[in-house]
């Protein structure tokens, strides 16, 4: 598995550079032709990451329930995010992967609730999930990118 925490954490570290290289009007502006913002698609992979790895194993999140209610599959944009939640993302997101690797080796996932995703995998594992979390992060670290491009073309 430490090839894949690797991944994570440089998937990780890619999202951290969006937040912090981006403006915060940027991060906050949604483009033509998308239905959310970069900002939305990091603090997602921050929710998503505390369900799929968590809650699927009977687990307390490690992060305010404030970022699964507000980030979650099937939410929409807040366009009112002040610094300071932009902050406390960019701690999240270094933090979050630190302790899942942590408590990893201390087999805290000992149980774990099988579950199909809507991109149609099999989750039947810890070692499922976290593998399949980089790929989820990957597609929106690219969505991020595509955003950012756009707004960068709706600038010029």
């Amino acid at each position: 598995m430490n090839y894949h925490f690797q991944a994570h954490r440089q998937i990780r570290k890619n999202l951290l550079d969006v937040l912090q290289e981006t403006s915060h009007e940027d991060l906050l502006l949604i483009p033509d032709g998308f239905n959310n913002n970069m900002y939305w698609n990091i603090a997602h992979t921050v929710a998503t990451q505390q369900l799929l790895h968590y809650y699927l194993s009977g687990n307390p999140f490690r992060i305010d329930k404030y970022w699964i209610e507000t980030y979650k599959k099937g939410t929409m944009p807040n366009l009112n995010v002040q610094k300071s939640e932009v902050e406390d993302l960019e701690f999240l997101l270094t933090e979050t992967s630190k302790i899942l690797m942590k408590d990893y080796d201390s087999d805290f996932f000992s149980d774990y609730t099988p579950y199909t995703t809507s991109f149609g995998m099999d989750l039947k594992s810890i070692q499922d999930a976290i593998i399949f979390n980089n790929m989820h992060e990957s597609l929106h670290y690219g969505y991020a990118m595509a955003q950012k491009r756009a707004i960068l073309g709706e600038k010029g």
